[in-house]
């Protein structure tokens, strides 16, 4: 795996000498900066430096030392390692600017840094929960929260500590009885009573100078139980007659808190929970964090040869899966009925034939781990790796192309639809097939590469319209790539074992990583800090389905209700990896 390294520090550091200062502690990288001058060191970054794209925002609770840190991780759009910088503050007054106005992107990742563990992002617009709900008590991430036990008579409002005292969640949310307008709010005569609650937590936000809400807006709940939405998901949306006003994503009905279970886990039992994750890419999810997890173990890691093919293998196999099911589903939110989800369904149920006779189950795979792989590829089932991708799945994406790239349904609702500027994607922080649609040509394989994916000889895809439809060609694109990628593997990959190290007795030395990689929906970051013991001190995920939702709304604005569904199938989420 190639080593992350931190971009020189002489001119950052010369800059800003009393508040930007190399982080010494031990295996930890990047800069420490003082909050007085985060926001001008993340301009400067942005404008001088070429640091265009802040990826990851990480909170982390360091109980032991009374502090909260903020870490970033800011890259280049060109391609290159990161640049690290983290902040620290006081646990019990644990406030940090913003930097929403310099990097729209961080707006959900703040959002869930105050949510899970209480740090407030001075100059947000808009720093509200986004996974608990708003009468929630307390910040569940911190290492000093309690899970209460909720109360039999009053389930699931009120909540009984350990000590048998008991206190109600509700009377802890800020907005009283979800009837408290926000003040600058003028209501129509003719209100829609459904509105209240969609007001009362912010969701909707009609500041707009000058302007009052009027009566031919209408405000509109799409999900959270609807099949568009492609889950648990909700939008709340004002229209003015079909045209959409405002858009906010409602998320967090899934919302388990992989992260607290993973920080009570040992390393090796987070393997299957990430499974979970995305659940459509569960081989991709291994594939992050068994990496994150091997920077830290350094030599004692080494992957075989073979298993690194594999792993390479598997992965490409995982994308080809998630672009095919996306694919048919988007045409199945475009009206097309469930046609084209049966044909895509085909291919996917012949890819986990090999998932399930190599890992033993379908989706749940649970295959990576640190030091290679669980097993081996079975020698019959790599026969039908070989003739899936020389010989069936080349055939048949050159079928879908036909069926559905000149379609008329295809062509009228995608093109021109949902429009995303370069800018814009990268302000946003967008990932993946978003990102590269909109004429980016930013793949993490190539950026960034990792494993060895610096053996293969491919391009990377990329379009330039940023519409609904270069989002669904550009997986098209991407399905070819993967396959030229798997059939230089096929034909390439050594002999030999595929596990070195025995997994069941990992120590994993004190210190802190960020691996990325380029999972099919996007960058998929684990973030781990480790204190020696046999659990992560803190372990957090840079899920892309959760952050490409940012740019939603500014995708929306001014198209049909229709048109929402199509944008959001474009984006391709899953809501595993939305909530977590």
């Amino acid at each position: 795996m190639a080593e992350q390294t931190i971009a020189p520090p002489s001119e950052l550091e010369s800059q800003f000498p009393d508040a930007v200062h190399l982080d010494e502690r031990k295996g930890h990288e990047g800069f420490q900066v003082s909050t007085e001058k985060l926001v001008e060191v993340a301009t400067i970054l942005r404008d001088n430096m070429g640091y265009d794209y802040l990826s990851s925002v990480t909170g982390v609770d360091y109980i032991e030392e009374d502090l909260m840190e903020v870490v970033y991780h800011f890259y280049k759009s060109t391609g290159g390692s990161a640049l690290v910088l983290n902040v620290q503050v006081p646990r019990k007054n644990a406030v940090v600017p913003s930097l929403y106005h310099v990097f729209p992107g961080v707006d959900f990742q703040e959002r869930e840094a105050w949510d899970l563990l209480g740090i407030k992002f001075e100059g947000h617009p808009d720093l509200r929960r986004i996974l608990m709900w708003e009468g929630f008590d307390g910040h569940p991430l911190r290492k000093d929260w309690k899970e209460p036990f909720y109360d039999e008579d009053h389930k699931p409002f009120s909540n009984r500590w350990p000590n048998g005292e008991v206190f109600r969640s509700e009377d802890n949310n800020p907005f009283g009885k979800n009837v408290q307008y926000p003040k600058d709010l003028t209501k129509p005569e003719k209100w829609n009573p459904e509105a209240e609650d969609l007001l009362y937590a912010g969701l909707l936000d009609f500041q707009a100078e000058g302007k009052d809400l009027k009566t031919d807006y209408v405000i509109v709940n799409l999900g959270p139980q609807h099949p568009s939405t492609h889950g648990v998901f909700r939008m709340a949306v004002v229209l003015d007659g079909e045209t959409i006003v405002s858009l906010k994503p409602v998320m967090g009905y899934l919302h388990r808190n992989h992260e607290k279970i993973g920080e009570r886990n040992t390393y090796l039992h987070n393997m299957p929970f990430t499974d979970r994750l995305d659940y459509i890419c569960s081989m991709t999810n291994n594939f992050g964090y068994a990496l994150a997890v091997e920077k830290l173990l350094g030599k004692k890691a080494l992957v075989p040869e073979r298993a690194e093919y594999i792993r390479v293998i598997m992965s490409e196999m995982t994308r080809i899966n998630n672009h095919v099911w996306a694919i048919g589903f988007l045409l199945n939110d475009l009206g097309a009925f469930f046609t084209p989800a049966l044909y895509a369904m085909e291919e996917r149920e012949l890819i986990l034939d090999i998932f399930e006779a190599t890992a033993g189950s379908r989706m749940m795979c649970n295959y990576f781990r640190f030091g290679g792989v669980a097993r081996d590829i079975p020698e019959d089932a790599f026969q039908k790796l070989k003739d899936l991708v020389y010989e069936r799945l080349p055939r048949k994406v050159d079928e879908l192309d036909i069926y559905l790239t000149e379609n008329e349904i295809v062509g009228e609702r995608c093109e021109g639809v949902g429009i995303l500027s370069p800018e814009d994607a990268i302000a946003f922080s967008e990932t993946g097939p978003v990102l590269r649609a909109s004429g980016v040509p930013y793949d993490i394989r190539r950026a960034d590469p990792y494993g060895i994916y610096d053996r293969f000889d491919f391009d990377v895809a990329v379009r330039y319209h940023g519409d609904c439809y270069d989002r669904y060609i550009i997986r098209m694109d991407e399905i070819r790539q993967s396959l030229r990628i798997l059939q230089q593997a096929v034909r390439d990959i050594p002999d030999g074992p595929v596990l070195t190290k025995n997994p069941y007795n990992v120590r994993v030395p004190a210190g802190e990583s960020y691996v990325r990689i380029e999972a099919p929906k996007g960058e998929l970051g684990y973030y781990i800090v480790s204190d020696g013991t046999a659990n992560p001190y803190r372990y957090h995920i840079r899920s892309p389905s959760f952050i490409n939702l940012t740019a939603l709304e500014k995708m929306c604005e001014g198209h049909k209700v229709a048109d929402i569904v199509a944008i959001l199938g474009s984006i391709d989420i899953t809501l595993g990896d939305v909530d977590r």
